[in-house]
């Protein structure tokens, strides 16, 4: 293990602002990880666990402790019980796996091409996206207890995966750090065909889209949302979709519906919506003065998702969260909805 300072952390992430660590140690091993925590705990250091960055705001200010570059590489496949398990390191990076799993012809992942970041972070904020989630093929995450030091496996129950939340990041935030987490596929599985903008693509055609097809038609949707990772693209330097979907009670989501209602709009609805009464917050930033294209300073919002917040080239994290805090509290005073954001800060 080999312990650097001073190293900027705004390179390693895809929003591209925040301050240096004060130490830095990139760990391919659980071995490396017990070393890493024993430092620091010697030296009384913070930990951060650093994966594909893609879904991270680090502050101005940095890191003060030691920032544990997650590099536990290796996929191995199995058969079991006619499915397909994956185990895959929490270092690699997350759509070479999805990648590897269609190759394979194993459903389950497909709907989440071209998502950046590594499969560590994936149980973490339970990924998902085109009405998947990484919560219905995970079959157990291979963890680093910090509580005992002992790397120990969690079943996908004890996991406790609701939307876009696990016990990672709610009620033992901070207490383990993800080494390996293994995925149960099903070979031969058809894709799932849902969301608005599949459908559309597939519109026509006459035999059922293939695995193939579907993770190639996804990854051509986010690079017009600007969220497939492409060099030089400014709509790219994001943390993606930075807002969650508000999931509403019946009489908030009534409540919407009226203020919508008077101001003579509709409410986007479809049946991945409609299940849980889950509310677009793309609909309600647009809708609240943020049009797609829209910039204040060096920070503005994605010209092809309304979604993303982007640095528009020397932005701070102080600016990314000014327009962050501007957005929910518009939103809330027109929509009476709080929105809540979907990246990690740190440092802050």
């Amino acid at each position: 293990m080999t312990i650097l300072e001073n190293v900027p952390l705004a390179p390693l992430t895809t929003l591209k602002v925040g301050g240096p660590a004060r130490y830095f140690t990139e760990l391919k091993s659980a071995a490396e990880v017990a070393e890493a925590v024993n430092f620091a705990r010697t030296h009384d250091l913070p930990l951060l666990v650093l994966g594909g960055g893609s879904n991270l705001v680090v502050s101005d200010a940095g890191w003060p402790g030691l920032v544990l570059k997650l590099a536990v590489s290796g996929i191995e496949e199995r058969s079991e019980n006619g499915k397909t398990l994956f185990e895959v390191g929490a270092g690699e990076e997350w759509d070479r796996f999805v990648a590897r799993a269609v190759a394979r012809n194993c459903a389950g992942v497909e709907c989440l091409s071209g998502i950046p970041g590594s499969v560590g972070g994936t149980p973490v904020q339970n990924v998902g996206a085109y009405g998947q989630e990484v919560s219905e093929t995970i079959d157990s995450v291979l963890v680093f207890d910090l509580r005992d030091r002992q790397v120990r496996e969690l079943c996908a129950e004890a996991c406790e995966f609701q939307y876009r939340t696990s016990i990672f990041n709610t009620s033992e935030r901070g207490r383990f750090i993800v080494l390996r987490v293994t995925y149960c596929l099903t070979p031969g599985g058809k894709p799932r065909i849902e969301y608005a903008d599949l459908k559309k693509h597939f519109a026509g055609f006459q035999q059922t889209p293939s695995l193939a097809s579907t993770r190639e038609a996804l990854r051509r949707i986010r690079a017009t949302k600007a969220m497939l990772i492409t060099p030089g693209d400014e709509d790219c330097r994001s943390a993606g979709s930075f807002f969650k979907n508000p999931v509403l009670e019946s009489n908030q989501f009534k409540d919407l519906t009226q203020r919508a209602t008077a101001k003579g709009l509709q409410i986007p609805s479809y049946p991945a919506l409609d299940a849980q009464r889950k509310v677009s917050a793309a609909w309600l930033v647009e809708h609240s003065g943020f049009s797609k294209g829209y910039s204040s300073g060096p920070v503005g919002i994605s010209r092809k998702h309304a979604l993303a917040i982007v640095n528009r080239g020397e932005a701070t994290a102080a600016d990314i969260l000014g327009l962050k805090d501007h957005i929910q509290q518009r939103v809330e005073e027109l929509w009476d909805i709080r929105l809540e954001p979907e990246p990690v800060f740190v440092g802050f």
